[in-house]
């Protein structure tokens, strides 16, 4: 995994480290081969744990937004070393933190989207600290790197050879109350066109369309440095794979799906996620109902902005 750039440890875990060295040295017995054993979550992402000879440390408390402490610092170091980057190791609990904490309860807890709560309980922290490992949907038998997203769990990770680089939570098309992609009319500014490619002069007018993130199979086609702004809205480093639809940092990246109908990640993390793929590489996007190769072509596409009149 990636993220330990923060590598600190709590003195109870050094303490813990050293008891198993101590007991090592000291010619007991061996320490036994981590074994893998899978767990089927209910999100239907396979999960691998693998036993861990490190002694668990416990939690006391609630860890919920705004809580502060040596604890908190532990969970973050945590969450980063097992691939889910929850920001500064700051000690606080702030916007990044639970949303490291949202993907980690929906992809490896199975945990409905909408029941995520961003909450480190005494149990959670418990089963965070075995070392999960992530596989992916589709494999590629070692040799590719790829992206996967699940729009049902409203996460992303992107796999450097079936190995997960980056766990991030998203935000996608936002829903109406049924449950499709939402229709949305005003008045944009944009300097992007629907493909992705910069326009000469500005655009301002109003757009109607529907908030929709298509399932598929696609690749990145275009990736631009800075702001964007597309007639899907303002874009931080975004990375293109299905039209004007891309993967890019944004402010706001809450719980529920809330796009245009591209693929918002949090904006710490939009700063080197460009540097995680290369264009050409593949993108999974499951949309809940059926596997990406399954969707058609026609509903592989987006809803192009002024395709849909205003009502």
């Amino acid at each position: 995994m990636m993220f330990n750039r923060y590598r600190r440890w709590i003195p109870a875990v050094v303490a813990a480290l050293l008891l198993v060295v101590v007991a090592v040295v000291g010619g007991t017995s061996g320490v036994d081969d981590a074994t893998d054993e899978p767990v089927v979550s209910s999100t239907t992402i396979p999960v691998t744990t693998t036993t861990t000879t490190v002694p668990k440390v416990p939690l006391s408390r609630n860890l919920e937004r705004g809580t502060t402490g040596e604890d908190v610092e532990m969970v973050q170091q945590r969450l980063a070393d097992i691939g889910f980057d929850p920001g500064p190791i700051d000690g606080v609990v702030g916007t990044l933190t639970r949303q490291a904490v949202w993907a980690y309860e929906k992809l490896v807890m199975g945990v409905p989207r909408q029941d995520a709560t961003g909450v480190v309980t005494p149990a959670l922290w418990d089963r965070m600290q075995e070392p999960p490992m992530v596989r992916p949907r589709r494999p590629t038998g070692g040799l590719q790197n790829h992206t996967e997203i699940y729009l049902e769990e409203q996460v992303l990770v992107v796999f450097h050879k079936d190995v997960p680089a980056l766990i991030t939570h998203m935000s996608s098309g936002e829903l109406d109350e049924f449950g499709e992609p939402a229709l949305y009319c005003e008045v944009v500014t944009y300097d992007t066109d629907s493909e992705g490619e910069l326009l000469e002069e500005p655009i301002t007018r109003e757009i109607c369309a529907y908030a929709k993130t298509p399932g598929g199979v696609f690749e990145y086609r275009r990736l631009v440095e800075g702001i964007r702004n597309g007639p899907l809205g303002d874009m931080w480093n975004p990375v293109y794979f299905n039209y004007g639809i891309a993967v890019h940092g944004a402010i706001q990246v809450p719980a529920e799906p809330a796009s245009h109908g591209c693929v918002r990640i949090p904006m710490h993390i939009s700063e080197y996620f460009q540097s995680l793929v290369e264009l050409g590489e593949s993108v999974l996007v499951w949309n809940g109902v059926s596997e990406p190769e399954d969707v058609t072509y026609s509903e592989s596409l987006p809803s192009f902005d002024g395709s849909v009149p205003n009502p």
